[in-house]
């Protein structure tokens, strides 16, 4: 329980932002479940035999009746991820890819990697006009800026390995949803209007599925039927992700691809492989912490920036101080100037991964850092690592009554993706390419500057920052958190694991309470509204280039308490999302 006193700051930074809680929908009929949800967005739900916290409500009421059946957490995560393709196709999908994050009932911490590929065919310098130039429309809004999807092949992986229900079970929910059709809700309209106007209209197969006879989109109420979409679903229910990777659909997606300028070919299809790795992981403050390793960049640097970070007494300074701020901006920065450097897919590049996590290397960037001023980015460049070696996405997060916990972060890349359906499948492809560095030193779409190491290549899976966390307490796994953003996904995670560890906030309050970002280039400190003006005077008087901007981060969170409580929380920026538990 927060204090009286901590409750008043974070409930007056929530209404500075304008931030509020989601509805939560009716449970669908014939799945009687009893949700603990609370309206209050500073206490979290409460349930004790499972819980689920995902973007989508009706894609929650799904995870948590495969709980309720006797599924265990995996079981679930598959059923939800399959679901959120069907009632969040702005970021759920089969067409992309992510990582799955998941800790056993025994206490064995795995990584499941499902990022995309680049085809046979790409080439390094698929993504530069005639004069050398970086072009964004190929490598976001083109055939060629799809990779080879994973998502099927890593739920399926995941559930083989780790679950207990067969594929056709944990699917007939978004087999169902797809062919009877959804409500579209709030965030769906938005997103239809805001982002998929640019890119859904431009192709025939997508303006059919999500825009209507007269030719606008479809609109909060209006029903979304995706027949198409259903099918693609049974064949893989029926018949494995080689219905996907071999298969008709398979099929679909290749023909597209040859009749468009595509790269992705039936072989790229055939090939492609999940791959199971070990986790990054790190110690702060006595709390284990587990994320994904390359080629997700989330886990290194979280790791990275907590060793920073330990070398400074944060609950000394304060939440939403400009100390505290300060010093995590400037331990942010060092972060992602390694990042822009070193980062790379690890079956293509060395990654200095230990040099990165080692405490002796961020205790020479802590002693590095003013608490009184700024060091400009263009005078932080990437470490001297020798002497240490020896954005739009979704994040879900599953808990079962046995205390197994699985964080799933996949994505399209930015909302619908590429907004190519391919063929008659029903099926949304990512533009995942762009996460490659086209040009190294040329930011992406997030800002993001890569190298060498990020270039484009065949077969190779780019860079991510998706960064699906487990934090350990007492050998018990104790918050499982993650986050959709960008770039911004890193920073939105830290502050999740700051917020409990250090500012001992429930994991509602410290879901809801305003964010902050640092990504080295641009130079700038990006604020949500919530924060005190004195703060942000003192520090633009630091040196910090104090830049307002929009809400950042969508976090699904659940705690486990001591007792073996469950304590969800949905980020109350997200439209429509909900945690529910029984």
């Amino acid at each position: 329980m927060a204090t009286g006193k901590r409750l008043c700051q974070l409930l007056l930074a929530l209404l500075m932002a304008g931030l509020c809680l989601p509805a939560a929908a009716a449970p669908p009929q014939g799945a009687p479940v009893s949700y603990g949800v609370e309206e209050d967005i500073f206490h979290p739900v409460r349930a004790s035999r499972g819980m689920v916290a995902s973007v989508d409500a009706r894609a929650t009421q799904v995870g948590v009746e495969i709980l309720r059946q006797g599924g265990n957490a995996v079981d679930a995560a598959v059923a939800v991820g399959y679901a959120l393709a069907v009632t969040y196709p702005q970021a759920g999908n089969l067409g992309g890819g992510g990582f799955m994050l998941l800790r056993t009932k025994e206490g064995v911490t795995t990584a499941i990697d499902f990022r995309e590929m680049a085809p046979a065919r790409a080439s390094r310098d698929m993504f530069l006009d005639q004069q050398g130039n970086a072009d964004s429309k190929k490598s976001l809004a083109s055939h060629l800026a799809s990779g080879t999807p994973g998502t099927v092949a890593g739920l399926s992986l995941a559930l083989e390995k780790y679950g207990t229900m067969p594929l056709n079970k944990v699917i007939q929910p978004a087999i169902a949803l797809a062919r009877d059709g959804i409500i579209v809700n709030d965030a769906l309209a938005d997103d239809l209007q805001q982002y998929g106007s640019e890119v859904l209209p431009a192709h025939p197969a997508s303006k059919a599925i999500f825009w209507k006879a007269d030719g606008q989109p479809l609109a909060k109420g209006d029903k979304l039927v995706q027949t198409n979409l259903a099918h693609s679903l049974t064949l893989i229910a029926e018949n494995g992700p080689d219905a996907f990777y071999k298969g008709a659909i398979a099929e679909q997606i290749a023909a597209e691809m040859a009749s468009h300028g595509g790269l992705i070919a039936r072989e790229d299809l055939a090939q492609y492989r999940a791959v199971e790795r070990k986790p990054v992981s790190g110690e702060y403050r006595g709390y284990q912490v587990f994320s994904m390793p390359p080629p997700s960049s989330g886990g290194i640097h979280i790791v990275q920036i907590l060793n920073i970070l330990e070398n400074f007494d944060l609950k000394k300074y304060g939440f939403g101080s400009a100390d505290a701020l300060q010093i995590v901006a400037e331990a942010e920065k060092y972060a992602y100037a390694d990042r822009s450097e070193y980062l790379g897919d690890p079956d293509f590049v060395r990654v200095p991964w230990q040099a990165l996590t080692s405490k002796a290397y961020a205790k020479s960037l802590a002693q590095q850092i003013d608490i009184n001023k700024a060091r400009p980015s263009r005078e932080i460049k990437p470490g001297d690592l020798a002497p240490y070696e020896s954005d739009q996405t979704t994040h879900y997060s599953v808990v079962d009554r046995d205390g197994n916990a699985v964080a799933v972060t996949y994505t399209l890349n930015t909302t619908f993706g590429s907004g190519i359906v391919a063929g008659n499948s029903g099926i949304l492809l990512n533009n995942e390419m762009d996460d490659f560095s086209a040009k190294p030193g040329v930011p992406n779409v997030y800002g993001l500057v890569g190298g060498e190491a990020n270039a484009v290549g065949p077969k190779k899976r780019p860079l991510s920052s998706m960064s699906p966390t487990i934090v350990v307490k007492e050998g018990k796994t104790w918050l499982v958190t993650g986050s959709p953003g960008g770039s911004r996904i890193i920073t939105t995670v830290l502050q999740m694991i700051i917020n409990t560890v250090d500012f001992g906030m429930n994991v509602a309050e410290a879901t809801s309470a305003p964010r902050f970002h640092h990504q080295w280039l641009p130079d700038e400190l990006r604020v949500e509204k919530g924060f005190s003006p004195d703060t942000l005077k003192l520090l633009t008087q630091k040196g910090q280039n104090v830049v307002v901007k929009p809400a950042m981060g969508k976090a699904q969170s659940i705690m486990i308490s001591p007792d073996g409580t469950l304590l969800g929380a949905s980020d109350p920026r997200a439209q429509d999302s909900l945690t529910a538990g029984f």
